[in-house]
């Protein structure tokens, strides 16, 4: 079987390499041609862990290509994926379709034979039904089935979460277009991954439901940190004794300073729109979205508090840039709030990211870029965790406190335990925690 995807965005690209892995013939399409130069080099757009292999071997074995030409890989795909960017439109929130449905129309006019049109891409509900639209009013004679095959992967771990998924969620209306998908995912049906088989409309909605969910788990448990510091309570303890109970699992109950990334965040503003226009409000995930915003605004007066109430004339040391570890995407992170917020306060700021210091340089302004954690820490008067990259976690910390003016470590990812700190002479802020302070000499 043949396969189009239409993006080689984070979606597209793992998505296709790991279709090709599954045996398929996998075309990816971009129209940045420079883009696809750079993957015909052997060059990754973006950081994910084991990408870079998975192409490389899956294009050795001729089962993976990149193209910049639509027409030629939609008329020879049995399957065509649009897997384009949906960015919250500017001024409403509502999702931009405007990629989704240029897509359609240049699918349109590829079509040859019977070929089922995939949405990849999160899409409000509706979106499926006007694609077939834009199809079928384009090419009246075109023989296609809409599919809604919504992803849930994790920036990371995507992988894996491709190749054994919780579930895969494909809503269709025909017999024939769940047949198709049905051969596409069969090495899933081999390991007894649950395949929930919906109508398009219910399909969509799910992706969106799965979203605001988490994003609602991750909200409460920092809302309870909070409650935590303010009573003497520990949030970690809190966490693992309600995460317990199977009714509410113990994922998603990790405080910090707040989600971010591609989904997220458009992704709850969008259900909220739409809610709005259907006369439904989702309050719950209305206060979801205002909570989350103004928590990274907090972040960085939280900062500011640790070293006397103002950063003025003072070093801050930022470790992790991106929204979380093992990915180099800069969206919605919480770093966007936080060091604005401390240049603004007068602070100087240096930083460092494993992977996301190229995307950080195009979005942050007046900051002192360092190669190294440790080249980070020099003459800081308080050092930031952001971002629990793994190299995070155990930081030399005699070394640290040699290089820092003083030593006050302000973890919001909570790495570090307040007793260890305390030992190793630092004050030590963290989120939701009692005894956070430490004693430093």
């Amino acid at each position: 079987m043949r396969i189009a995807m239409i993006g080689t965005g984070y979606v597209g690209l793992v998505s296709g390499a790991c279709f090709s892995e599954f045996g398929l013939d996998v075309v990816c399409v971009d129209k940045d041609e420079a883009k696809i130069a750079r993957l015909l080099d052997g060059e990754m757009p973006i950081y994910e862990p084991g990408l870079e292999q998975l192409v490389e071997s899956n294009r050795k074995a001729g089962r993976l290509a990149f193209t910049s030409e639509l027409a030629s890989a939609v008329a020879k795909a049995d399957a065509v994926f649009i897997a384009v960017g949906t960015p919250s439109r500017r001024g409403d929130g509502h999702a931009d379709l405007s990629y989704v449905y240029a897509a359609a129309k240049e699918i349109a006019q590829a079509i040859e034979h019977y070929t089922v049109v995939v949405t990849k891409s999160t899409v409000p509900v509706g979106t499926g039904r006007e694609v077939a639209r834009i199809i079928r009013a384009a090419r009246p004679d075109a023989e296609f089935d809409v599919v809604s095959n919504p992803e849930f992967l994790r920036e990371g771990s995507a992988i894996n979460d491709f190749m054994r998924p919780d579930r895969v969620v494909i809503g269709a209306t025909s017999e024939r277009a769940r047949e198709l998908m049905r051969a596409l995912y069969r090495p899933l049906f081999l390991i007894e991954t649950p395949m929930v088989f919906t109508s398009v409309e219910t399909s969509e909605l799910i992706k969106y439901a799965a979203n605001t969910f988490l994003a609602t788990k991750i909200t409460f448990i920092n809302e309870i940190a909070d409650l935590c510091e303010r009573l003497g309570a520990d949030v970690h303890d809190v966490a693992r004794g309600i995460g317990l109970d199977g009714r509410i699992g113990r994922k998603f109950l990790h405080p910090g300073p707040g989600y971010g990334g591609s989904c997220f965040p458009k992704d709850t503003l969008a259900l909220v729109r739409t809610a709005q226009e259907a006369g439904t409000p989702l309050r719950i995930i209305e206060t979801v979205v205002a909570i989350n915003d103004q928590r990274k605004k907090r972040m960085a007066q939280k900062i500011i508090d640790a070293v006397g109430g103002s950063v003025a004339g003072k070093t801050i040391a930022v470790l992790g840039l991106t929204f979380k570890p093992n990915t180099d995407d800069m969206r919605e992170s919480p770093s966007l709030e936080i060091v604005p917020a401390l240049v603004k306060a007068g602070a100087t700021v240096r930083a460092f990211d494993p992977e996301g210091m190229g995307e950080a340089r195009k979005l942050l302004d007046d900051v002192v870029w360092c190669d190294t954690a440790y080249e980070c820490m020099g003459g800081a008067d308080a050092l930031a965790i952001v971002t629990e990259w793994n190299e995070f976690r155990a930081l030399d910390l005699g070394r640290v406190k040699r290089l820092m003016r003083q030593p006050v470590l302000i973890d919001l990812r909570n790495i570090y335990e307040a007793d260890a700190m305390a030992a190793a002479g630092f004050t030590y802020v963290c989120i939701g925690r009692s005894g956070s302070h430490g004693n430093p000499s």
